[in-house]
């Protein structure tokens, strides 16, 4: 008995081997093969691609700092105002929020010192 289970278990795994394993592996191998692609690069000059991303770095580095220094202002005078009617909710809010600023509108320098 066991054994007749055991030749119908190999002929099920047989089966599936040769009729699913087989030709998928044979489909993955064919198109790996195929969808290969020629890449016809031009010397070590890659300025083209690098410029216009500087730019934009460099662009969205600006935006941020200007953020951050709006940022800044902004909490300076609500921590003003806060200190003047003695508020310390305000003001811890607010001295949080001159340290995003700070931290915001000098985000250019640190990349900078980083070799960004």
């Amino acid at each position: 008995m066991k054994s007749n289970m055991f030749k119908t278990m190999k002929s099920k795994v047989s089966d599936v081997c040769r009729k699913v394993l087989v030709p998928a592996l044979a489909g993955a191998v064919y198109t790996a093969s195929n969808m290969t692609v020629t890449v016809f690069a031009a010397g070590a000059d890659t300025s083209a691609v690098t410029k216009p991303l500087d730019s934009l770095k460099t662009l969205v580095i600006a935006v941020i700092g200007a953020v951050g220094v709006i940022i800044l202002a902004k909490n300076v005078m609500e921590f003003a105002q806060a200190y003047q009617q003695q508020d310390s909710s305000t003001m811890n809010s607010a001295l949080k929020g001159i340290v995003a600023g700070v931290m915001m509108a000098g985000i250019s320098s640190v990349l900078t010192f980083l070799g960004f």
